[in-house]
């Protein structure tokens, strides 16, 4: 590839794209509703959610100076983070806080970014992060689900016009801003249900602190509203 080539991908990665009307980023925040609200659209599309949050503990942990072995996701929609380092510690604490917080955090970055009008950035950066979670990750059904979403992104970002990019860009950060939320409900429900057994993050992160579970699933809750709110101003302009 030349120079001049080189310079036209840059400047149409990195450059701004117009805003798009008001009413199509209404609508992109009501399709992505209906695939987080209704339970029968919830369980396919929250493998997309799994993405996120196995992706959010591999990258943490990576930065922590953790190793990472692999990542798993799983037809059940659950996912698996493997890594070597301390088992206590800042790194590990980050890492394990990390999972439930990285799509809303992630949808938080994606609305930023629209709202500065650089929708074809988001759709590359997508496809970068996903590219690198497909090296790590060990099972066919997730590398399955990863390549379908990485060539979602790609396809995209450089096959359709400037309105389908904007449409889908928006559609999933509204999905993840409001599939965020959803996750640290149904542990807490999980918890309920088995009186508190289950071996989930909060579980991991109140051994790690001795800071309760019920405390960690608040600050989740905390992290998914706010960015849902911060988020929803950005992208509607308010």
């Amino acid at each position: 590839m030349d120079t001049e080539h080189i310079t036209d991908v840059w400047d149409r990665v990195f450059a701004t794209q117009p805003d798009p009307s008001f009413w199509l980023v209404v609508a992109t925040a009501v399709v992505a509703l209906a695939v987080v609200l209704p339970y029968s659209a919830w369980r396919i599309s929250r493998n997309a959610i799994t993405i996120a949050h196995e992706g959010g503990h591999g990258l943490v942990a990576l930065l922590t100076g953790r190793k990472l072995d692999g990542i798993r996701l799983h037809s059940d929609t659950s996912g698996l983070t493997v890594s070597r380092g301390k088992p206590t510690g800042l790194g590990m604490i980050l890492t394990a806080a990390a999972g439930y917080t990285a799509p809303s955090l992630l949808g938080l970055a994606g609305a930023a970014l629209l709202a500065a009008g650089h929708i074809t950035a988001l759709l590359w950066g997508a496809t970068a992060l996903l590219l690198a979670m497909l090296i790590m990750t060990r099972n066919a059904y997730g590398i399955l689900t990863v390549v379908l979403a990485g060539a979602a992104f790609f396809l995209v970002s450089w096959l359709t016009t400037a309105e389908v990019q904007a449409a889908f860009a928006y559609a999933v950060v509204w999905f993840l801003l409001l599939g965020g939320v959803r996750p640290p409900f149904e542990i807490q429900g999980k918890r309920r249900r088995s009186g508190g057994t289950v071996d989930s993050d909060p579980d991991q992160l109140a051994r790690l602190t001795n800071v309760p579970a019920a405390v960690w699933l608040g600050f989740f809750h905390l992290v998914a509203l706010c960015s849902l709110f911060g988020g929803g101003r950005w992208l509607l302009r308010l």
